[in-house]
């Protein structure tokens, strides 16, 4: 089963990404603060870390987190595609990919299952 911990408060998002890990047997966690990040990278490592760049408590505090507690684990951000320069910001921080809500939203499946036959 994959672990797959997502930062995020935006409802929509949160109740797509929970109904698709769901439906493929994932092990979601869903933060909203870099404390609450903190406290899922304490145990075993998630096999895919995903980020809301437009989350209002600091997406790049959630990617330096990440990266310093879980190296190694893929960070998928997304964003609207009109802001290319948050993305960039994104991909300096250490997002391994950062792309559009459109793709992230039709493409999550296959996100998720990719990091399931990572685990």
């Amino acid at each position: 089963m994959a672990r797959v911990v997502a930062y995020l408060d935006d409802i929509f998002f949160q109740a797509k990404i929970l109904e698709t890990a769901k439906q493929l047997g994932a092990d979601l966690k869903i933060c909203a603060t870099p404390e609450a990040l903190a406290a899922q990278f304490a145990g075993s490592k998630p096999d895919i870390f995903i980020v809301d760049l437009n989350a209002r408590a600091n997406p790049f505090e959630a990617i330096s987190r990440a990266k310093s507690k879980a190296p190694g684990v893929p960070i998928v951000g997304f964003v609207s595609h009109v802001q290319t320069e948050l993305a960039e910001r994104a991909r300096a921080a250490g997002c391994d990919e950062v792309m559009p809500r459109s793709k992230f939203t039709r493409d999550l499946a296959t996100i998720l299952a990719g990091a399931k036959s990572h685990s």
